[in-house]
Parts: structure tokens; C-alpha cells; sequence
């Protein structure tokens, strides 16, 4: 098995972490490996914002967790479970060694006046930021370091935005956590590939 095989195959998502700093310089390598993802056209509609500092990484966990809270109230779910929860997500990531909110722009994008095709714009640069973000996870795993990825519930796009203040014409996506693992994580079950691989068309098994 080559060793591209054995990351692939051996990455885990990891939620517990150890209070041990990440180097700079294997950061960067890290954001390094998201660059050379594909992107349509070329355009690398992706930008990444790194947290480490505790003050930043409470003030956008805060801000997340208060979201969330008044969805789960809309829903008529708020308890002091769901403070609990709050609490305990907010405390997942201020503790996490590192941080990176993964954005989207759609500055190098085609640009077409029918809302269609448009949206079919935005969905190519969808796709790129996460082929960028697998790109940050693998390279992460493979030098020893853990990841986990984040998106909704708990990331909110509007407290994102205005807790890191990015500009409205820039899209946060994502929420990806760094560091060492705490934890040893068990192995999900996967689906078996005839279960989501077809030849030729939908539903043909695979022989």
C-alpha cells in the first residue's frame, strides 16, 4: 500500500485535543496543500482564516455557540441541555490548538446575469473549497496531526462573518480544527461500494 493510500485510508476525525502547540511551519504546509487543490477555471476561490490566539478562538466560538442556541430556541428545543451543549461546544474550541475558517469568494468566477447559471457558478466554487479543504485534512493527518471538519449546525455563517469581520462579499464556509489528538478514534462504518457506486447508470450494481 502506498503511503498516499495509507492517509486516505487511515484519516479520522478528531474532537479531543492536547494542549500541545502546532508549529508554525507545519501550518503553513498545511495551507500550502489547499492551494494545490483543482478549482474550476482555476480560479482558487478559497481563503482561509487562522485562529490560535484563545481571546479570538472564545470570541468566534461565543458567537457561533449564541447562534446556534437561538435556532434550537425557533425550534422550541431550548432547555439546559442545550446550554450545556453551548457551553461544552464553546470550550471544544477555544481549546483546540488551531482554528481555520475556510471561505469562499467568487472574485475570479464567471460571472453570468441569470440566476441560474450562477448558481451553478457557486456550486464549481463550493466544490473546489472542499476538494482545498480534503487537501488541508490529508496533508494534516499525514504529518502526524489531527483534524476535524466542521459546517452546521453549530457554524453559523452570520455569526462567522460578523465575529472575524469578513467582508460581505466573501462567503465563510467551514470551520476546521487542528491539533494533537486527545483521543483514539474508532473507525467509522462505511457503506459498502455497491451501496454508492452504480456502472453505466443509477442503481446498476456493480458486478
Amino acid at each position: 500500500m502506498t503511503e498516499v493510500v495509507k492517509v486516505i485510508f487511515g484519516r479520522r476525525s478528531v474532537r479531543k485535543y492536547s494542549s500541545k502547540i502546532v508549529p508554525k511551519e507545519l501550518l503553513l504546509e498545511i495551507l500550502d496543500a489547499a492551494r494545490f487543490a483543482p478549482s474550476a477555471h482555476n480560479a482558487q476561490p478559497w481563503r482561509f482564516i487562522v485562529l490560535t490566539e484563545t481571546m479570538t478562538k472564545r470570541r468566534l466560538a461565543t458567537a457561533m455557540a449564541q447562534a446556534w442556541l437561538l435556532d434550537l430556541k425557533k425550534d422550541g428545543k431550548t432547555c439546559v441541555a442545550s446550554e450545556s451543549s453551548m457551553e461544552a461546544s464553546i470550550e471544544r474550541f477555544v481549546k483546540a490548538p488551531v482554528l481555520v475558517v475556510a471561505c469562499l469568494t467568487m472574485e475570479n468566477m464567471n460571472q453570468f446575469p441569470d440566476r441560474k447559471r450562477q448558481q451553478c457558478e457557486h456550486d464549481l466554487a463550493v466544490q473546489s473549497l472542499g476538494a482545498a479543504i480534503q487537501n488541508m485534512l490529508l496533508i494534516a493527518h499525514a504529518k502526524g496531526l489531527s483534524s476535524c471538519w466542521y459546517c452546521a449546525p453549530v457554524f453559523s455563517k452570520s455569526a462567522v462573518r460578523d465575529a472575524l469581520k469578513i467582508p460581505k462579499e466573501v462567503e465563510p464556509q467551514a470551520l476546521i480544527v487542528f491539533g494533537y489528538a486527545a483521543e483514539e478514534p474508532t473507525a467509522p462504518q462505511r457503506l459498502p461500494i455497491q451501496g454508492v457506486a452504480f456502472f453505466e447508470e443509477w442503481s446498476k450494481p456493480l458486478q
